[in-house]
């Protein structure tokens, strides 16, 4: 464990960032987590089923929570004793509770422990990695998503037919999985319609497969609808998969099997997230880039037209920090703290206490200037906020 000084800035590595910092940050203060947008399966965790169009924290309440993850109609999230947290959809066995049922407060999973470090939600599954560095997957099996070598569904946590003790991130689309290893391999399984696994073909893996470019320095990737993005360590951003709406920003229309880079191309990306055929990226010099299906203004560049390549928002800027793609809106927070959405807001899912669509980002009905760690489900958002500055232990 690093002593608080020994944080890495906002600006630094991303992995170190949302992995250890939060992590050692929590143990310092306390964070809060809220919710809002669609609740019609309990997704929000405040023991309703009503809708919110601006943030509400969830039934278990407290200022204990360490980082969390919105899937399709179901939410998972970790506190900083370690334990972690999953409600809304059970009916694909994905809250890891043992059940089909759904539930709209909080529940711990079947496998226990107070050692979980990161989670990420999918469509039907979550998947999770422990401080041991063990990989952890539940929900539905078909196609192999759970990497078990099977296609049966489980309703408790196990580990992929790879096991291992040194995975380090991993991220859920809608019917494939991505991770990457200590090692700094990347690895994807699942459905491999399109050749959204990268390995060369379109043959479902029901194990982990290596992706066809290989390599050992990846950094961050991400799982949307049927495409993947990564990170490389020499800051490289590569994209393959689906890309009938032009979301792998390689100024074509073409599919993918390989990965590919961005027709923006350089070597100074530092995030990157993927949404239902759209992708959004952040540099290191804090601007923020979207391409791909721009319907419901997701992209936030005020128009409502697809873009093949990489375009900046609407509000520009030098200082975004992390954004997250949702089905069709997105968000994204600055490194001074605030909180920004747009895109489709019929189901008030860009929390500003209104139903109106936004082609330019907005701050929350909530304002502030603290919130530290956001994700998008499909149409719904759940974030953390922070009782501190993080810059206030960098040295």
């Amino acid at each position: 464990m690093s002593r608080p000084n020994q944080f890495l800035s906002p600006e630094g590595d991303l992995e170190d960032y949302f992995v250890d910092e939060y992590w050692l940050i929590d143990q310092w203060v306390g964070d809060t987590l809220w919710t809002w947008g669609n609740n019609n399966i309990g997704q929000l965790g405040n023991n309703t089923l009503v809708r919110r169009s601006t943030p509400v924290t969830t039934s278990a309440g407290g200022a204990n929570w360490k980082q969390v993850s919105g899937g399709d109609s179901n939410t998972a999230a970790i506190k900083i004793d370690g334990t972690l947290w999953t409600w809304g959809s059970g009916s694909t066995l994905q809250l890891g509770d043992n059940t089909l049922i759904t539930k709209s407060i909080p529940v711990t999973t079947f496998a226990g422990g107070t050692n979980w470090k990161q989670v990420t939600c999918g469509s039907t599954n979550t998947a999770a990695i422990k401080t041991d560095g063990t990989l952890w997957i539940w929900g539905s099996g078909g196609f192999g998503r759970l990497g078990t070598n099977a296609t049966a569904s489980r309703g408790t946590p196990v580990t992929t037919f790879a096991g291992g003790t040194n995975w380090k991130q991993v991220a859920c689309g809608q019917d494939h999985t991505s991770a990457i290893k200590t090692d700094g391999t990347l690895w994807g399984w699942g459905l491999n319609t399109s050749g959204r696994l990268g390995d060369n073909t379109n043959i479902n893996r029901a194990t982990p497969v290596t992706t066809f470019a290989g390599g050992t320095n990846w950094k961050q990737v991400d799982c949307g609808t049927s495409h993947t993005a990564a990170i490389k360590t020499d800051g490289t951003l590569w994209t393959w998969g689906n890309n009938d709406i032009a979301q792998l920003g390689n100024n074509t229309a073409t599919v993918r099997s390989t990965p590919v880079t961005t027709f923006a191309g350089g070597n100074n990306w530092k995030q990157v997230s993927c949404g239902y055929r759209y992708t959004a990226a952040i540099k290191t010099d804090g601007t923020l880039w979207t391409w791909g299906r721009n319907t419901n203004g997701q992209l936030g560049d005020n128009t409502l037209i697809t873009k093949s390549t990489p375009v900046t928002t609407f509000a520009g800027g030098t200082n975004w920090k992390q954004v997250d793609c949702g089905s069709i809106h997105t968000s994204a927070i600055k490194t001074d703290g605030t909180l920004w959405t747009w895109g489709n807001n019929a189901i008030a899912q860009l929390g500003n206490n209104t139903a109106t669509l936004s082609l330019t980002p907005i701050t929350t009905f909530a304002g502030g200037t603290n919130w530290k760690q956001i994700s998008c489900g499909d149409n719904f958002i759940a974030a953390v906020t922070s009782g501190t500055d993080p810059t206030f232990f960098i040295s």
